[in-house]
C-alpha cells in the first residue's frame, strides 16, 4: 500500500500569492469571505444476496469562493483550479458586495488541535481483502440462524482534505477521514419476513471495523433486531408514556430540537425556539450540547468549513435556553459570534449553521426505575426515518425496535410504532433522565437545504410523558 499524496492546492496552475490577491479583490468592501479548496476521494463496496453488487470509487476536487455583505452572500465554485476560473468566480461573488462599505471580519484564530488521524482509511486493506471481508460477513450471518434469507453488508471510506485561504492570515488546513461498516439481515419464518440493521464508524481507519471481533458483533446485533421484529405484535395507538433508550434515539433530539437551535432559523424568526433565549424551554435537568471536539467521532471537526476551531456549545442548561449554533455570518448579524458550526457538504456548497455531535447529558435516575414508572406505554430502543417541521418543531419518527410496557414491566416487542409530537412540548414533558448516557455508533447523516453532512447524536434513557404513538394495534 502507498501513502496518500499530500494535498497541496497551490502546486497547480494557481499559486498562493495570486490566489490571495484575487480573494482580496473578491472581499473588498465585504464583511467576510474565503476561498475554500477541497480534494475528496471515496470508496463504497456493497455485498448483497451472496455477491458483490457495488464497487465504486469517486474522486473530486475544486474550490468555492464566497463574499459576504450583510445578509447577502455571493458564491461561485469550480472543479478547475486556475487563475482564469478564480477570476470568473471573483466577478460572480462580488455581485453580493455591490459598492461595498463593509468592514472585513478578522480571520478565525488558528489551532494546532487534531481530533483524528490524517491517514487514508481506504489504504487499510486491499480491494480483494475488502471483498473477502464482505464475503465472510455474508457467510457468518447465514451460518448463525437458518431463518436468515438475505444479508447485505457495506464498507465505505472517504478521505477529505480542505484548505481555507482568506485575504489575510495563513492557509488553514484539515484532513478528514471517515470509515463505516453497515450490516443488514433479513429473516423469514412461516411466510413472515423482518429485518435488522447494525453498524457504525467514525473519523478513523477501516482496520478496527474489519476486525473479526467488530464485524461479528455487528452481524449478531443485526440478527438480534431482526428476530425481535419477527415476533413483534402490532403497535398500540394513542397518547402514552414513552421511554427512549440511550444512544441512537438521540436522533429524535437532533431532528426535533437541534435544527430549531441553529442560528439562521432563529435570526430569521422561523424556528419554534426563536426569541426564547434565557427562558425555560425544557424540564429541569435537561442539558443539551453540540460538541464538535469529541475525538474520532463521526460528527467531529478539528475546524469548521470557515476555518473556525470547533468547540462544545451548551444549547440548553438545566432546561434554560442559553445558546444557538452559529456560523460566521449569522453570528455577526446577531452580535453573538461564531460557535464553529459553519459547515458545508463540499466546495460546491455555501456554509451554514449545522450540528456536529448533539447530545443530552446524563441524569441521576437508574434507567430501570424509568420503566417502573410506566403504567401503559412504549419502550423505544431504535429509530429509523423521521420528519420535522422547523417552524413548529412537529415531528414524526418510526421505531425500528420497540416494546410494550405495562405496569412497569417490558413486554412483547411491537412493530409499526411511530412517535408523534413537537420538540418544544416533548422537552417540557421529560419526567426522568437516566444515568446510562451513550453516543450513537457512528451512523448519522444530516440534511439541510439540500446539503448532507455527517453528524453524531447521543443521550441517556429518557422518560417522556404523554407522547402520541401511532400504530395499528389496540
Amino acid at each position: 500500500m502507498t501513502a496518500a499524496t499530500p494535498f497541496r492546492p497551490f502546486e497547480t496552475a494557481l499559486d498562493e500569492d495570486t490566489a490571495r490577491s484575487l480573494v482580496r479583490e473578491a472581499v473588498a468592501g465585504a464583511d467576510d469571505g474565503e476561498l475554500f479548496l477541497e480534494r475528496r476521494r471515496s470508496e463504497v463496496l456493497s455485498f448483497d444476496d451472496g455477491r458483490l453488487r457495488t464497487a465504486s470509487y469517486d474522486a473530486a476536487e475544486g474550490f468555492g469562493l464566497r463574499a459576504v455583505r450583510g445578509e447577502a452572500a455571493g458564491y461561485a465554485h469550480s472543479t478547475t483550479l486556475d487563475e482564469h476560473a478564480l477570476r470568473r468566480a471573483v466577478a460572480t461573488a462580488r455581485l453580493a458586495v455591490g459598492d461595498g462599505g463593509g468592514t472585513l471580519d478578522a480571520a478565525p484564530s488558528a489551532t494546532n488541535r487534531r481530533l483524528y488521524t490524517d491517514a487514508d482509511p481506504m489504504l487499510d486493506a486491499t480491494f480483494p481483502g475488502k471483498v473477502d471481508i464482505l464475503r465472510e460477513i455474508d457467510a457468518f450471518a447465514r451460518g448463525l440462524d437458518p431463518r436468515v434469507v438475505q444479508v447485505s453488508a457495506t464498507l465505505a471510506a472517504s478521505h477529505q482534505e480542505v484548505a481555507i485561504l482568506r485575504a489575510e492570515g495563513p492557509v488553514v488546513t484539515d484532513v478528514r477521514p471517515m470509515a463505516r461498516l453497515n450490516v443488514s439481515v433479513i429473516v423469514e419464518q412461516d411466510g413472515r419476513r423482518e429485518g435488522g440493521t447494525a453498524g457504525g464508524g467514525g473519523r478513523h481507519g477501516l482496520a478496527g471495523l474489519i476486525a473479526p471481533g467488530h464485524w461479528q458483533a455487528a452481524v449478531r446485533e443485526a440478527l438480534r433486531i431482526a428476530l425481535v421484529n419477527l415476533s413483534a405484535e402490532p403497535a398500540p395507538a394513542g397518547v402514552m408514556d414513552v421511554v427512549l433508550g440511550p444512544g441512537w434515539p438521540g436522533i429524535l433530539l437532533h431532528e426535533a430540537i437541534g435544527h430549531g437551535l441553529e442560528g439562521d432559523f432563529n435570526r430569521k424568526g422561523t424556528s419554534a425556539f426563536a426569541g426564547l433565549m434565557g427562558q425555560r424551554i425544557a424540564a429541569p435537568g435537561v442539558t443539551v450540547l453540540d460538541d464538535g471536539t469529541l475525538p474520532d467521532r463521526r460528527g467531529s471537526i478539528s475546524i469548521d468549513d470557515e476555518g473556525t476551531p470547533s468547540r462544545a456549545t451548551t444549547l440548553i442548561e438545566d432546561g434554560i435556553l442559553v445558546g444557538y449554533m452559529q456560523d460566521r455570518q449569522n453570528g455577526r448579524l446577531t452580535g453573538t459570534g461564531t460557535t464553529g458550526n459553519g459547515r458545508r457538504e463540499s466546495f460546491a456548497h455555501i456554509p451554514m449553521p449545522r450540528m456536529t455531535n448533539t447530545y443530552m447529558r446524563p441524569g441521576t435516575t437508574d434507567p430501570a426505575d424509568l420503566l417502573t414508572e410506566v403504567k401503559d406505554g412504549i419502550y423505544a430502543v431504535g429509530f429509523g426515518g423521521g420528519q420535522v417541521d422547523i417552524t413548529n418543531g412537529k415531528f414524526v419518527f418510526s421505531c425500528t425496535e420497540a416494546y410494550r410496557v405495562k405496569d412497569g414491566k417490558v413486554g412483547a416487542p411491537v412493530k409499526g410504532a411511530t412517535l408523534i409530537g413537537d420538540g418544544a412540548t416533548a422537552l417540557q414533558k421529560i419526567r426522568g433522565i437516566g444515568t446510562d448516557f451513550a453516543l450513537d455508533p457512528g451512523i448519522g447523516n444530516c440534511g439541510k437545504a439540500g446539503q448532507w453532512v455527517p453528524v453524531g447524536v447521543g443521550q441517556p434513557s429518557l422518560l417522556i410523558g404523554g407522547l402520541t404513538v401511532g400504530g395499528s394495534g389496540a
